[in-house]
């Protein structure tokens, strides 16, 4: 058996490995900075942590514990396994010892999340005199708990949905937890950005607005991972001015960080060798080796796939455990349970994992980690990272790289990774419908008056319109609500409308729903014979009926998957900002009318083209913000029409890819549209707007940090190495003119002129 160190130094004097690899960062181990327990804590926890072998607090620690001493809103920004559980632990447990009555509400991003935090707070409280009832209070808590919880929890672990949907609706059996709150955790901030992130806000706006009406006034204590504007988004999910910790005093061994491009195959067509089966081989070096692994992928279907690759590789005698596992939501509680043990005492050797492992659920300390493709912001990748090397010992963590721009650009601009982080999380409270949405659900919770806030918003506007809607009642200048339905149960905070269709699994005699979709987006993934896929599971659509909002699936077994030509029509409405140089610039309000024509059927792993079909469907309209910019004929020289046509596909092509690196986003949440003469302008003109009904703030942002997304774009370019374009830069080729690559850069050079 070979040693992490060992294999890696044979990593680095093998040729061939190291023709992969774009950077090689060895992360230095750093000494912790130390402060003694403040005063502020109670000495019976002062005595816990004794017991527990900790002497001393990380320096960010103590900050935080002093900041929220003084009564100030805090968030600690702090890397992944730097401690800032006790951040928010240590003075909530030493206020409910003083004061027995007091109440605390924690809200983390998932299930499995609040699992792991109940079962910490109870390590820690065990020792005290005072009992402290912590519970977690979720979908799957049973319905005998919840009563005992609604009287007697000191602390509360829930998520937002949880929180939305079944407390804060009917607040009236809460009475003990609102009146005596005296502190609302939020844990891994950085989660709540986008549309999830805008309805949090409102959410929170809710939770403020019943705290108030029985007199309580709680202290807010965020964490974040590393972010750009951790202060902004903690100030606009709770609309109050905070303290803001980053210093971080937590000790780091040595980690060596690598950053991994597969070999290319197909020189012309710019193809490498399958990420996957690269992450595959080089796990299972390591797990031969007894090296404790996690590898994270994208998807739930690659978790089952890269599952059975390493499985099949890992020779074992009949009977044998392989100490493999995979890891990912559809597992039942008990099994994932099971497995997070097995990582803590070192029994499994190797788990396979979607982002369900992402977050701070306690798995010991593991000495590699895999990543499967860009996990998508640079936050998550180093959240990810931080799953080895948790204690002492050098570790690893290798991202290898698949085809995507978004990858392709990572692995060829290490500096930017490695570089202080320019990602900036972005949400928007006041989208008009979101908004709305939610003072529909405020005004079940409790009357408005007439002239109210709804945070720092003024809605009396909202407030007229859903009374002529027949919501609202107003009597003595108060407005009721008056209808017989439940707000929330219609609302999910992962999508701006109310509008979703429900996918009905009817592979058996009793249906059951699976999942849903947003009215936008159903057209293009769940028509009639698309596959769905759900749980790792493949799922064919038998029937989508748009009128009432229900798509009938059936579970299959096929090689393929579907995607759906959208046509869309850019109307502009409205133009908020613009700039006039060589080029034209803009955001604004947009009308997109799309209309879903033909699916393509797509080969797993080859991606040839295997058929297509028609769909059937009603275009679809939405209302939303968008960036364009429009090139004068000045502007473009010589430059045939064809091949600005060309240049703006392939631009349309990488740009939602490139720009959601610098947002935050995911590269779905934005959607370019190319009009080589379009109405509006009368100019070649590329759009980009958000891909949410009312816009999430991604346009505006564009628009103020144009040029940097820009170069981005042309680096992930000029950097492939193809000859005409290929699904690494601007897209495949094919285009009018046979190429999409020269054509885009010229462009490019237009733009940052």
């Amino acid at each position: 058996m070979a040693s992490l160190m060992e294999i890696l130094r044979q990593w680095q004097e093998d040729p061939d490995f190291l023709s992969g690899v774009t950077r090689w960062e060895v992360v230095p181990e750093t000494k912790g900075r130390y402060l003694d327990f403040p005063d502020s804590l109670n000495p019976q926890i002062c005595a816990a942590l004794r017991n527990r072998g900790i002497e001393k607090l990380y320096s960010h620690q103590a900050a935080a514990i002093n900041a929220v001493s003084k009564g100030s809103h805090t968030v600690v920004v702090t890397p992944t396994a730097s401690g800032k559980t006790l951040c928010y632990n240590l003075p909530v447990i030493s206020k409910m010892v003083k004061d027995p009555t007091s109440r605390a509400l924690y809200l983390f991003p998932t299930k499995a999340l609040s699992q792991d935090q109940v079962t910490e707070l109870r390590e820690l409280t065990s020792g005290l005199d005072t009992t402290l009832n912590c519970h977690t209070y979720d979908g799957d808590t049973e319905p005998g708990l919840r009563q005992g919880i609604r009287r007697s929890g000191h602390i509360v672990v829930t998520n937002p949905d949880m929180l939305h949907s079944a407390i804060l609706p009917h607040h009236t059996k809460w009475v003990q937890l609102f009146q005596n709150l005296k502190y609302i955790v939020i844990d891994e901030m950085h989660q709540y950005r986008g549309v999830f992130g805008s309805h949090v806000a409102n959410v929170i706006r809710r939770l403020k607005r019943i705290c108030s009406f029985y007199g309580s006034d709680p202290r807010f204590i965020l964490c974040s991972a590393t972010i750009a504007n951790p202060g902004e988004l903690a100030e606009m999910l709770i609309e109050n001015p905070l303290e803001v910790i980053t210093e971080n005093g937590a000790p780091q061994a040595e980690k060596h960080f690598v950053l991994y491009n597969p070999p290319i195959i197909n020189p012309e067509l710019g193809l490498r060798r399958s990420a996957m089966l690269e992450a595959q081989k080089i796990a299972s070096t390591l797990i031969k080796n007894n090296i404790q692994t996690i590898i994270f992928t994208r998807s739930r279907l690659g978790v089952e796939v890269l599952l059975t690759y390493l499985r099949q590789g890992e020779k074992t005698r009949t009977g044998v455990d392989s100490g493999i596992r995979g890891y990912r939501g559809g597992y039942l509680p008990r099994e994932r349970r099971a497995i997070e043990e097995g990582l803590r005492r070192g029994t499994i050797k190797g788990v396979v994992s979607t982002n369900a492992l992402e977050l701070g659920i306690d798995i010991g300390a593991l000495d590699a980690c895999i990543m499967t493709g860009y996990p998508g912001s640079i936050a998550s990748t180093w959240q990810q990272a931080g799953r080895s090397g948790r204690r002492s010992g050098v570790s690893l963590a290798m991202m290898v790289a698949n085809s995507e721009p978004l990858n392709q650009y990572i692995v060829s601009n290490p500096d930017y990774f490695f570089g202080r982080t320019p990602e900036r999380a972005l949400a928007d409270p006041d989208n008009l419908i979101i908004l709305t949405n939610h003072v529909r659900c405020a005004a079940f919770e409790l009357p408005f008056e007439k002239h109210d806030y709804f945070g720092r918003t003024q809605i009396t506007e909202i407030l007229e319109f859903l009374e002529d809607e027949n919501v609202l009642y107003s009597s003595d200048g108060r407005y009721h609500w008056m209808e017989d339905t439940y707000p929330a149960e219609e609302i999910s905070l992962r999508s701006a409308t109310r509008e979703n269709v429900v996918i009905i699994d009817i592979t058996r005699p009793a249906p059951r729903v699976i999942g849903e979709v947003d009215r936008f987006s159903a057209p293009m993934l769940v028509h009639e014979e698309a596959i769905y896929m759900h749980a790792g599971l493949q799922y064919q659509v038998e029937k989508l009926d748009f009128a009432e909002k229900k798509a009938y699936v059936r579970q299959v077994n096929v090689n393929y998957f579907t995607d759906a030509n959208l046509s869309v029509d850019l109307k502009i409405l409205d133009t908020f900002e613009e700039e006039n140089g060589t080029v034209k610039l803009a955001w604004g309000e947009v009308r997109i009318n799309a209309l879903v024509s033909m699916f393509k059927k797509i080969r797993f792993n080859t991606h040839e083209n295997l058929g297509a079909g028609p769909v059937d469907l009603p275009e679809t309209e939405m209302h939303t913000s968008a960036f364009w910019i429009s090139f004068p004929p000045d502007s473009l020289g010589s430059m045939p029409l064809s091949a600005v046509q060309a240049g703006l596909i392939s631009l349309a092509n990488v740009m939602p890819q490139v720009a959601s690196l610098f947002l935050m986003g995911d590269p779905r949440d934005l959607r370019a549209v190319s009009q080589v003469k379009a109405p509006f302008t009368g100019l070649p003109t590329l759009y980009l707007y958000d891909n949410f009904p009312g816009g999430v703030g991604y346009s505006q942002e564009i628009y103020q940090i144009y040029r940097d997304i820009f170069k981005a774009v042309r680096k992930v370019i000029t950097d492939c190495r193809c000859a005409e374009g290929c699904p690494s830069c601007v897209g495949p080729t094919g285009q009018e003119n046979g190429e999409g690559k020269q054509p885009a850069l010229q462009l490019l050079e237009v733009i940052l002129k």
